[in-house]
């Protein structure tokens, strides 16, 4: 059993109703406002005992950010790689993570690709963060809203979708082309986002089929990659949406 905290995880959770929710833990020494108040609603809904508690229970929590507010929940369920290929797909869009470590940069990057219509999120297995409890906090309950397919090989997923008409997009800093020079209306893709020191592996950006940058202004360090990912994926966006509009005219 997982946990997770903070009003507005929680009431995601309780709003999807995907997972199984064990039990909810409140404090009693916050004040009970409108989100305490629909997040027993929805318990109550959704047959979910709801407790409150001392405010020595969360002692041993005291390191997360919990607005004095725990939930016990199964861990989320991944989608498998072959079942999401097996789904037709028409300029469909996927983010692949190649080592991230921390993860408030992965709880961020899976809040913007839901936001942008993502169709899934692919997270390697090892030598990569994966979804825990600050993950589901920082994307504010995101991680309920979008598939999220966890590969033990990143590169042999990729040869699949490229054997399947997917393209393979790598974001790599030295990369000649800027990110608002492809095409991203008439293709399925993945975007490729690297981990935040040692970006895409050689292996990926061998295997590619665009690489692709973003221009910087000044002479200064890379941006944080959730940062670098909303850049590209909302370009994506916006691409796709005057397409849309060009043909409905």
């Amino acid at each position: 059993m997982d946990i997770i905290y903070g009003k507005n995880a929680i009431t995601e959770a309780l709003e999807v109703n995907t997972r199984k929710i064990n039990k909810i833990i409140i404090s009693k020494s916050i004040h009970v406002d409108g989100k305490i108040q629909k997040i027993k609603e929805l318990a109550q809904r959704n047959g979910v005992i709801f407790q409150f508690v001392a405010k020595e229970k969360f002692t041993q929590y005291n390191e997360l950010n919990h607005q004095g507010i725990i939930a016990f929940i199964s861990p989320i369920e991944y989608m498998d790689l072959d079942e999401f290929l097996s789904q037709k797909h028409n300029n469909a869009s996927v983010v692949m993570l190649d080592g991230i470590e921390d993860s408030y940069n992965l709880g961020s990057i899976i809040r913007t690709c839901t936001c942008a219509g993502v169709d899934a999120i692919i997270i390697p297995s090892r030598r990569n963060v994966q979804v825990d409890s600050i993950v589901e906090k920082v994307s504010a309950g995101a991680v309920n809203h979008i598939p999220i397919i966890k590969v033990n090989s990143p590169t042999g997923a990729l040869k699949k979708m490229q054997d399947t008409n997917w393209w393979v997009i790598a974001a790599e800093a030295n990369a000649k082309d800027n990110y608002y020079d492809v095409d991203y209306t008439d293709m399925n893709f993945v975007l490729v986002m690297g981990a935040e020191h040692a970006g895409v592996s050689q292996s990926i950006m061998k295997m590619s089929d665009f690489q692709i940058k973003i221009p910087l202004l000044r002479n200064f360090n890379s941006l944080n990659v959730s940062n670098a990912l909303s850049a590209i994926i909302f370009e994506t966006v916006r691409q796709k949406m005057c397409k849309d509009l060009k043909t409905k005219r």
